[in-house]
């Protein structure tokens, strides 16, 4: 059992972020281990984020789906939850994965305004209407985890229906998010370039990227760092990034952010950290095709850069057309600009493109975070 839930907790870690490019959705961590009628179990647990998640990725159409999490700083001491799980939480704020703050407030919806991304929360926040118009005139920007047949579902506070629908960023968030801040206090999980140095920083499996930074805190309109309620100093223009998606077999699986400063490796099994890898959803004979390292992404004055360094080659679909007689192949060690509503082909129905070009086109079956939680810990309501 206990290994088990350490299994999903592991893949529920896989889905909280605080990368501005990558974050679908602001959830209020504090609020939703406490949905207890969605399970019907003990008063809080951890296993409810990956329920709500999985909500998210049912209506969203798409695997792989991530959410920015803010924590009171409570719950690191909060006796309703596990000592697994507290730990859990600690090491996510130590990696910089979620936001813990001593006094969140309204910070859900800031984050949510400054990204342009929809809330999961059953507050209502008739208060911040001056602030924040759209909490209440936007459909779909505000939804609520409700107990449903097959685990949690998602209803719209404003318009009913259950889709939840992204914004544009903010004015303010549009400048944020093109400058790098750092706080003064030494260990800064969310603006110190890195690990956050607490008591889990030497397990952070990867260094962070000055491209994901979380957006700062205003606060008379200075950026401020929301951990610790400090002036944060520009440390210059934010890498320009581009987000990208993996559909496989007409679902999408995965996006992930290239950057100035990162390229990424996409292929069965990639070397090295922060690699896409794409062998868990291929069938045998696209693995045998597609090599362990296969494509490197980049991105060179505002232009997505492809390059093949696989053994095989693949194709460019321009325009994301899958006629056979518009498809171009890309030799081995061959590059090109990937243009506008491109799609690279690795192997047939194994596609990258920028994801908002990128949607699902086949039956969505959702590869649930919760896979691995035992039986008697989702003892959902009955229809």
């Amino acid at each position: 059992m206990r290994f088990e839930i350490s299994k999903v907790l592991d893949a529920i870690e896989g889905r909280v972020c605080t990368d501005p490019s990558l974050a679908r959705a602001v959830v209020d961590l504090a609020e939703v281990i406490r949905y207890q009628d969605i399970d019907g179990g003990r008063p809080a647990s951890l296993l409810r984020l990956g329920m709500v998640i999985d909500a998210l990725s049912r209506q969203l159409e798409e695997d792989g789906v991530q959410v920015y999490a803010v924590v009171h700083r409570a719950l690191l001491s909060d006796a309703d939850l596990t000592s697994n799980e507290r730990m859990v939480i600690r090491r996510w704020a130590d990696d910089g994965l979620v936001e813990v703050l001593d006094n969140p407030g309204d910070r859900i919806v800031e984050v949510a305004d400054l990204l342009g991304v929809p809330v999961l929360s059953r507050r209502r926040f008739d208060g911040l209407r001056g602030r924040f118009p759209w909490v209440a005139e936007e459909p779909g920007r505000v939804l609520a985890p409700v107990p449903g047949a097959g685990g949690p579902a998602l209803v719209a506070h404003v318009g009913g229906g259950d889709k939840p629908v992204s914004g544009a960023r903010s004015a303010a968030g549009a400048k944020l998010l093109a400058r790098q801040w750092r706080c003064p206090e030494a260990g800064c999980a969310l603006f110190g370039g890195g690990g956050g140095g607490g008591a889990f920083a030497d397990l952070a499996r990867v260094q962070r990227s000055p491209a994901a930074q979380a957006p700062p805190t205003l606060r008379g309109g200075v950026p401020t760092c929301p951990r610790h309620g400090t002036r944060l100093s520009d440390a210059g223009p934010r890498p320009r990034t581009e987000v990208l998606a993996v559909r496989i077999g007409g679902l999408v699986r995965r996006r992930f952010v290239v950057s100035e400063e990162q390229p990424v490796l996409v292929g069965r099994a990639p070397e090295g950290d922060g690699g896409i890898m794409l062998g868990q959803w291929l069938n045998d004979e696209a693995r045998r095709w597609i090599s362990r390292n296969h494509l490197r992404l980049e991105l060179r004055v505002g232009e997505v850069i492809v390059t093949d360094i696989s053994t095989n080659g693949s194709g460019i679909r321009p325009g994301g057309s899958l006629a056979e007689g518009d498809r171009i192949a890309l030799a081995p060690k061959q590059s090109r600009v990937l243009a506008e509503n491109d799609m690279v082909e690795l192997y047939p129905g194994v596609q990258v493109g920028r994801a908002e070009e990128l949607p699902t086109d086949a039956t969505f079956t959702p590869a649930s975070v919760m896979a691995e939680a035992p039986t008697m810990a989702m003892r959902l309501p009955r229809p």
